[in-house]
């Protein structure tokens, strides 16, 4: 539950599941939140990813100090609405300075009912959620704080994120068409699993019509649209919850597929393999991935907390064909894309489309036409 105010001096506390808080000042609205905690090194982007439905239910801190310098647009949003479940700054600027600013964040924040928090120690916090791993939050403000003691018990409540099933949370209830811009070329089914609007958008730049598809789409709602490929967006949530039926059934298909973030999982463990929870995740814009076809490494922008189980180094044998590891993590070896050798189908963990940049991992639109290209040949 939440109130609009101004909130710049009301007191506010942030407290995690295994005991430790910190007090702070509310920032945007003033009630109490719950979600899991989560840092993001973006250090610009921020209006896009609180517009990402990947971080619905997750409180989000940022770990660039100063946010909220170019206020809000009305250009950049992601979706229709905020979808963090909370948002966690250190200093929030007082005047932003923009010209396409048509408000403060702050201002956007409390019109959303998003409860946050300023003026806490955000590096100490990061480090604290990289040494002991992301967990359950929760952020309390106004009449909201009262004893610790009772306010830890609330966050210990509150739902989990592992075996969370959110995609139909966020996902379009009706089918809608994102034309091609230019000459038309394909059509493409595209499951609507949190996808964001800049996704269609870069396959409509190719001159692709995307049929963006509820989360709950049937293989038979798939082909209704007569699609030349089919694509798995992001999406929040633990990976483990979801339904394969309409993965399968397109995979046993041959249509060319191409997924991303939530979209590999999925593909990940329609091949077979297993998902795990990350310690912390991989959340931000500058995150080094190798694509081991081209050798090339590329700096992309991720938001998940789960990872496909697969080995880096050897072929797999699936029901689909054979599969192997395209994309590895070089900070840490988490697989981050997957790719069937004996049919048109593949996939990365992270996001190409890469609103507020960068832009290194744009090619793999064009490796989903030339799979296109391949099966009409």
């Amino acid at each position: 539950m939440t109130t609009s105010t101004k909130g710049a001096r009301t007191p506010a506390v942030l407290v995690l599941e295994d005991g430790r808080s910190f007090r702070g000042r509310a920032y945007g609205a003033v009630g109490e939140t719950f979600g899991e905690a989560v840092f993001s090194t973006g250090m610009t982007g921020y209006q896009e990813t609180l517009t990402d439905p990947s971080y619905h239910r997750q409180v989000v801190v940022m770990t660039a100090p100063h946010v909220g310098n170019t206020g809000v647009n009305d250009e950049d949003p992601e979706s229709s609405r905020i979808w963090v479940a909370g948002y966690v700054v250190r200093d929030p600027a007082r005047v932003p300075s923009n010209w396409r600013s048509v408000r403060t964040l702050d201002e956007e924040l409390v019109k959303q009912g998003v409860v946050g928090i300023s003026g806490i120690d955000t590096r100490a916090l990061t480090r604290h959620l990289r040494e002991r791993g992301a967990m359950r939050v929760g952020i309390f403000s106004g009449e909201a704080v009262a004893d610790e003691a009772s306010l830890l018990e609330r966050v210990r409540q509150s739902p989990q994120m592992k075996g969370a099933n959110l995609s139909a949370e966020v996902a379009t209830t009706e089918t809608y068409v994102v034309p091609a811009i230019g000459e038309k070329r394909f059509t493409v089914a595209a499951i609507d699993l949190g996808i964001k609007g800049m996704t269609p958008h870069r396959m409509a730049e190719r001159g692709i019509e995307v049929h963006v598809l509820p989360a709950t789409a049937t293989v038979d709602d798939v082909y209704a649209v007569q699609p030349d490929g089919v694509f798995l967006s992001n999406g929040p949530g633990d990976p483990a919850t979801a339904d394969l039926t309409t993965v399968q059934g397109v995979l046993e298909r041959k249509t060319p597929l191409f997924g991303i973030c939530f979209g590999n999982q999925l593909l990940g463990r329609a091949l077979g393999f297993g998902t795990y929870k990350l310690k912390y995740g991989h959340r931000g814009i500058n995150q080094p991935v190798q694509d081991r076809t081209t050798g090339k490494v590329e700096v992309t922008a991720h938001n998940h907390g789960f990872a496909v189980d697969a080995p880096l180094d050897a072929v797999s044998d699936t029901p689909y064909g054979r599969a192997e590891v395209s994309h590895v993590c070089l900070n840490d070896n988490v697989v981050e894309g997957l790719q069937l050798l004996d049919q048109p189908a593949f996939s990365v963990q992270y996001h190409p489309e890469a609103a507020a940049g960068p832009h290194d991992a744009a090619y793999l639109f064009d490796r989903f036409v030339t799979l296109m290209e391949g099966q009409r040949a």
